[in-house]
């Protein structure tokens, strides 16, 4: 239906940092979904799915255990969910997601990476409108058809469709992502989901110039580098 999501998905950068960085986002994202749910990912559609994913990243075993046997016991950490969103180097659009214990110290951080790069912070809804908050499921195949209705008959609620180069995509709103998942395993249980995540898809593209490329390539790295940041998505097309 033309979304085209493998460019756009080029365009989008979600930070992952050296290996320990990936490890202890990991980390913190599987206790927060199984503090908020079952430290189980038999009954805790979100962590199982969690779970999957840090494994296709290769997140060690002892990583991931140790995550949500932390999640069993009583007390630990109190993180809550942050977004913060603004225009990047360039005057890309920016979607920052972040996972904090001390708001005062993530919003600092935050700032400073604007800051330091030129880059204005916005304020709440100033960029997200500019994007469309989808979950998506990829695989290979061609079955588009036999997909949608697969995902009707399981009464979820089609965003959109896509067939291109061997691979189907699937995109449904964000509350319907673990029943399509759980829909989608059920009629088709070959198949391997190469994408199953909920995620920010921009609606334009803003093109980066040379002059540019190094100021966002920092603040990138800036952005990267605060551990309170688990996801970051932009409209940017960078030079080649």
């Amino acid at each position: 239906m033309g979304r085209s999501f493998e460019n756009r998905k080029h365009s989008i950068m979600k930070t992952a940092g050296q290996k320990s960085k990936l490890y202890a986002k990991y980390g913190k994202q599987l206790y927060v979904v199984a503090k908020n749910g079952v430290p189980d990912p038999e009954g805790n559609p979100a962590l199982r799915n969690l779970i999957e994913r840090a494994k296709k990243d290769q997140v060690p075993s002892h990583v991931i255990e140790k995550a949500i046997e932390k999640a069993s016991g009583t007390g630990g950490e109190d993180y809550s969910a942050a977004r913060y969103e603004g225009f990047g180097p360039g005057g890309c659009s920016v979607i920052i997601d972040c996972l904090t214990d001390n708001n005062n110290r993530t919003i600092t951080e935050v700032r400073n990476c604007f800051t330091k790069t030129g880059a204005k912070l916005g304020t709440a809804g100033s960029v997200s409108r500019l994007f469309d908050h989808l979950a998506v499921l990829s695989f290979a195949g061609d079955n588009e058809e036999e997909v949608l209705e697969a995902m009707l008959d399981a009464d979820i609620d089609v965003d959109d469709t896509e067939c291109k180069d061997g691979k189907v995509t699937l995109f449904v709103p964000p509350s319907e992502f673990y029943k399509a998942t759980t829909a989608m395993q059920e009629a088709f249980p070959e198949i391997e989901l190469e994408v199953q995540e909920i995620t920010f898809l921009p609606q334009t593209t803003t093109e980066i110039s040379e002059e540019d490329r190094p100021t966002f390539d920092k603040f990138i790295e800036m952005l990267n580098d605060c551990d309170d940041v688990q996801d970051v998505y932009h409209n940017a097309v960078l030079p080649d």
